[in-house]
């Protein structure tokens, strides 16, 4: 089985659309949370992955957009709740809502999560990719540890894996807003009984989604750092 691992959408229509256009053939997708957030088309990001029944996790904005805190959110982060507050229906916040915070799809041979095993909101940065994430994840989930052959999460928004005898360890990064200076987004394909991942990269127009930014009365820095894959 082959998947399509997305993450951090953070309602970016524009680089959603290049990467399901840049996607190879595979079974599945799954997204690691926060579809929405920061972005001017949270609606049209929620229809996107719902029409293609894809699991998703519950996201830290995504939580926040329906209805959870915005504390320890810097102004960027609370502006663009509110927008997607005010931009979703009543179905689609139910659909935020109702995400779960971790899951296991494949069988349960792959487990998701948004930022730790343990913790959603807990950033896990490539470097801190080890075994016993697995293994925690297992543990989160109720799962057999000996057949979970992958953990996949998102959050820091930095893409990176990671191989372990007991399985692989997966950031695909962000799809709306990479964080590693590298402007296109990011996704990445999972072969799970290979246990092998294909990290992937495909550019978009960056400038149409700042000038959509700007129109939708959202921070001009929330359009201005995605040309610098920040």
């Amino acid at each position: 089985m082959r998947l399509g691992l997305l993450s951090d959408v953070h309602g970016n229509r524009i680089a959603l659309e290049a990467v399901l256009a840049d996607m190879p053939p595979v079974d599945g997708l799954v997204c690691a949370g926060d579809v929405v957030g920061y972005g001017p088309w949270p609606g049209e990001c929620v229809a996107m992955l719902r029409e293609r029944d894809v699991p998703t996790v519950l996201g830290n904005h995504d939580r926040a957009v329906a209805g959870g805190s915005t504390a320890g959110f810097n102004g960027m982060a609370k502006a663009g709740v509110e927008y997607a507050r005010e931009a979703l229906d009543d179905d689609a916040l139910a659909w935020l809502s109702n995400l779960p915070e971790r899951r296991t799809v494949a069988d349960g041979r792959v487990a998701v999560v948004h930022g730790h095993p343990d913790d959603p909101d807990r950033y896990t940065y490539p470097h801190q990719m080890s075994e016993r994430l697995l293994a925690r994840a297992a543990d989160r989930l109720d799962a057999n540890e000996w057949e979970l052959d992958a953990l996949v999460f998102g959050h820091t928004h930095l893409q990176g894996t990671e191989s372990f005898p007991r399985g692989v360890v997966v950031n695909p990064g962000s799809v709306g807003q990479p964080r590693d200076g590298d402007p296109r987004a990011a996704y990445a394909v999972l072969d799970v009984a290979a246990r092998e991942v294909d990290l992937r990269r495909v550019a978009y127009d960056v400038e149409a989604v700042a000038e959509a930014v700007a129109e939708a009365g959202l921070p001009e820095r929330i359009g201005s750092r995605l040309f610098e894959g920040e």
